[in-house]
């Protein structure tokens, strides 16, 4: 049996296939079938890889990039047949670009290592794929984990664009929500995909933190100015929008919390640009003599 070797970790099996993964799934598969590549970064997936690989078993390709993990998302990877490769963390938009250019085939899927596919997806998506595809790019509606249960189906989803196809698209470089771009005509796939990234009230409000420091970065860097009424006013729409507007308030308490959440990330995105603005114009002046130096936040040490 032929191995793939990191020289900097282990070695894995390649496992067996017929031009893809899983023989079994591909002795039912039409000659003239769109053939499909899935592409994944991964960095310490190990809890939520399995369910992602599982849901596309079928697939003709699973790419895996990976930061290093420490954990058994390789392990995983290796036992589901997956391509692997390993590149340090770039940042999301050209790590993911970085995983599409190694993928083999002209239509791709892209799916977060704590993401899977309903079985109802990937039903639609190996029918779309035998009939042939008649747009440029598809998106998906994605149904998410809140904190003990799964959202509402009848909640209103956002829908990401996710299988493309790569002559027609890449990557954007957006440092925190990097996402497909396609030229040409994008169509909606019906049948939702699962995320299962925020198990916890804590999980979220981590994420929340993260993403708001990463756009503020992101916007300091294109020169955008501060509006402190934003963070006034855009907060208490951001709770009606997902609560009400959106239907949140069907997943119960988890809907309510989570519709907080949603306004705290908006009050968080304007009030750390204020903030971050204000270290720079005020400085030290602010504080007593003899004061400690002032770090000021990570948005402005780097």
């Amino acid at each position: 049996m032929s191995h793939w070797r990191d020289p900097e970790f282990r070695e894995y099996p390649a496992i067996p296939h017929m031009g893809g993964y899983h023989t079994a799934c591909q002795a039912s598969r039409s000659p003239d079938m769109e053939k499909l590549s899935v592409f994944i970064t991964t960095f310490n997936n190990a809890r939520t890889l399995p369910a992602c690989l599982d849901s596309v078993r079928w697939a003709d390709e699973i790419l895996i990039l990976d930061s290093f993990s420490t954990d058994a998302t390789l392990d995983i990877a290796a036992a589901h047949g997956c391509v692997i490769h390993r590149e340090a963390f770039k940042g999301y938009g050209p790590q993911k670009q970085s995983a599409l250019e190694k993928t083999r085939h002209r239509w791709v899927l892209l799916l977060d290592a704590d993401e899977a596919l309903s079985p109802e997806s990937q039903a639609e998506i190996r029918d779309l794929m035998r009939r042939g595809p008649d747009a440029d790019g598809y998106t998906l509606p994605r149904q998410e984990q809140l904190f003990w249960r799964m959202s509402d189906p009848r909640v209103r989803m956002n829908h990401f664009l996710r299988l493309f196809d790569k002559n027609r698209g890449h990557i954007d470089a957006m440092p925190i929500h990097a996402a497909p771009k396609v030229e040409g005509r994008i169509a909606r796939l019906e049948h939702p995909f699962y995320h299962f990234g925020e198990t916890s009230l804590h999980v979220k409000v981590d994420k929340v933190n993260a993403y708001s420091s990463g756009l503020v970065r992101e916007k300091r860097g294109r020169g955008v100015s501060p509006n402190p009424w934003k963070m006034v006013f855009y907060p208490p729409f951001a709770f009606v929008r997902s609560y009400l507007f959106k239907r949140a308030f069907l997943n119960g308490w988890a809907g309510f919390m989570a519709s907080v959440v949603m306004a705290f990330y908006a009050f968080m995105k304007y009030a750390k640009l204020h903030e971050a603005a204000e270290f720079e114009r005020v400085g030290a002046r602010a504080m007593p003599p003899g004061a400690p130096p002032q770090e000021g936040p990570p948005e402005i040490r780097g």
